[in-house]
């Protein structure tokens, strides 16, 4: 069996930010360790801190990055990783063991020039946990919204005199949705949002109510001797001990299902529109967007299993998620429908009638789950959001064609940018006189006690 180290420096090996899923990798590697939670930590959190590391590589070691082998670069950003945000790992294990991983995949100089680069960054660390009231930000790179890692000289911008560029350095988040953030939602807000998109985030599991209530699962996680607690409210629960939720007792048997606080919002409010008060439940509703089916099997969920739900996307691949978390779950009433099957010259009877609901849970930029997808700060560009809107509006017509009168569209988006979310859902509406917004809600990501990514979700009504 490997290390984690060992793990993590193979799958950067493989790993290409612009063109492959680090968790893909990951998932065909982590049985190769028996640290699988460790190896999964310092994978996504290098990740996420990456630009913030190669700083501290180039200023203290005197080689840019783009001067050192791609090799072992990787293994120096893992072992940066540690000594910069894990301060409870020992140094010279952080160190020793980078060493002899590059013994792997060079020879002896190399080797030496790793350690050297390692050690000068130790020299330069004056404290691997400083506290924020204490911290001169200017040389110190935030670990969690109260702790810091200090090092002895400012190597960051100076964040009264350039915000942006000071969070965009300190955070590894590109300057133009910094900037973007700034504008919309002022410093303090935009240095959450930031702390949020660099947290490791919760696990938070939604009971499978046709099987179990959280009161129930919470007691069979006691019993399993799983760290646990209920999120007040919602109906969850946080997983407190981090380890792969797929091994935990009951996920095999369908008693729960992985999910965000705030991706769990947008199906309940869309349900409180449907007939959540106690309505009679919806007749025929339509996920549009529905890989990997977690909103769908909430829906069946709320519903009662007795609603007629309709579950398509454009992936196919992805689709049969869907179907693998449907029969895991143990639902009956969703249907899984190839997406070609709902163009209008469809032979297979589905848009004979409109549906009472449509859920348009549409793709977009991450930017409320960069915690979560850690490769989207680096793939992200500003034209992209644009081009992004341009099929979300497609989408939302699409769905406005589907949906019967008086029958609702619950748009959801895990992007906090205004183009997905508000302003594209008034461009919608002034276009599409015969709807009405009967409710919006956007969430900013959080990394307060109970952590949760950030999104947005619209209601809806057409006009009977």
């Amino acid at each position: 069996m490997k290390t984690a180290r060992q793990v993590g420096a193979e799958v950067f090996r493989q790993f290409d930010t612009q063109r492959n899923y680090v968790a893909s990798i990951l998932e065909k590697l982590l049985p190769q360790t028996q640290e699988r939670q460790r190896a999964t930590d310092l994978v996504l959190g290098t990740i996420r801190n990456r630009s913030a590391i190669d700083r501290v590589i180039t200023t203290f070691s005197g080689r840019p990055v783009e001067r050192i082998p791609t090799e072992l670069l990787n293994i120096i950003r893992l072992a940066g990783y540690e000594l910069v945000y894990c301060p409870e790992t020992p140094e010279y294990s952080v160190v020793n063991e980078a060493v002899e991983n590059a013994k792997a995949v060079s020879g002896k100089k190399q080797t030496a020039f790793v350690n050297a680069v390692l050690r000068q960054i130790t020299r330069h660390i004056s404290n691997r946990s400083a506290q924020l009231s204490q911290a001169d930000l200017a040389s110190t790179l935030p670990q969690t919204a109260v702790s810091y890692c200090e090092f002895d000289s400012k190597f960051l911008p100076d964040p009264d005199a350039s915000p942006a560029d000071y969070l965009t350095a300190a955070f590894s988040l590109p300057k133009w949705l910094i900037t973007d953030w700034l504008s919309e939602y002022g410093l303090e807000d935009t240095r959450q949002i930031c702390f949020a998109s660099n947290r490791r985030p919760s696990i938070y599991v939604r009971p499978n109510t046709l099987k179990i209530t959280a009161q129930e699962l919470a007691e069979h996680f006691r019993r399993a001797d799983i760290d646990h607690e209920i999120v007040p409210e919602v109906e969850m629960i946080r997983i407190k001990s981090p380890q792969d939720v797929t091994q935990v007792a009951g996920f095999a048997q369908g008693l729960f299902t992985v999910q965000d606080i705030t991706a769990s919002r947008a199906g309940r409010v869309c349900w409180a529109h449907l007939g959540g008060d106690g309505g009679q439940s919806p007749l025929h509703i339509l996920d549009l967007c529905a890989a990997p089916g977690t909103k769908t099997t909430q829906l069946a969920e709320l519903t009662g299993d007795s609603a007629k739900i309709i579950a398509t996307d454009i992936d196919a691949e992805r689709l049969q998620k869907v179907k693998e978390n449907v029969d895991r779950l143990g639902i009956k009433s969703v249907g899984i429908v190839e997406y070609e099957k709902l163009s209008k010259n469809s032979q297979s009877g589905i848009l004979n009638s409109k549906f009472d609901a449509v859920l348009l849970d549409v793709p977009c930029s991450n930017t409320g789950v960069l915690a979560r997808r850690v490769e989207s700060r680096y793939r992200l560009r500003q034209k992209t959001i644009a081009e992004l809107a341009k099929t979300q509006a497609e989408l939302l017509q699409k769905a406005a064609a589907l949906v019967k009168p008086g029958g609702k569209i619950c748009y959801s988006t895990c992007s906090i940018q205004r183009a997905e979310n508000n302003e594209l859902v008034r461009q919608f509406l002034a276009k599409n006189a015969d709807f009405n917004l009967r409710s919006e809600e956007l969430r900013l990501p959080s990394a307060e006690q109970f952590d949760h990514d950030g999104g947005y979700a619209a209601i809806l009504v057409k006009k009977s």
